[in-house]
């Protein structure tokens, strides 16, 4: 028997791995997913008539079942100045910049 504070596996469960249950649950509901792929097309377009913001939620809910949220890295050098400072993107209008809605 084991001592309070002890178990059979001391160096625990290996990381990334699932409970039993849990990994049923995950199956479970990405065959209802699948199986439902024409059906939350509909419900998605219905949902974002009324509330496009509303949609984008439901997606991205559905989505953490399928991407592994990542953890938040800190982007500093070793004197903890941004790394980012004075890089720019060079896609789509900056906030400044006038839209410009001509058709393609």
């Amino acid at each position: 028997m084991f001592k309070p504070g002890e178990s059979g596996n001391p160096e625990g469960r290996k990381k990334g791995s699932q409970n039993h249950y849990t990994k049923q649950t995950k199956e479970a509901f990405g065959m209802l997913l699948e199986g439902n792929l024409e059906n939350l097309s509909t419900w998605l377009e219905q949902v974002a008539e009324e509330d496009p913001k509303e949609a984008l939620k439901i997606v991205m809910a559905l989505s953490e079942r399928f991407v592994p949220k990542l953890s938040q890295q800190a982007l500093t050098d070793a004197d903890g100045e941004n790394l980012l400072k004075g890089i720019t993107f060079g896609f789509g209008p900056t906030l400044d910049e006038p839209k410009d809605d001509s058709p393609v």
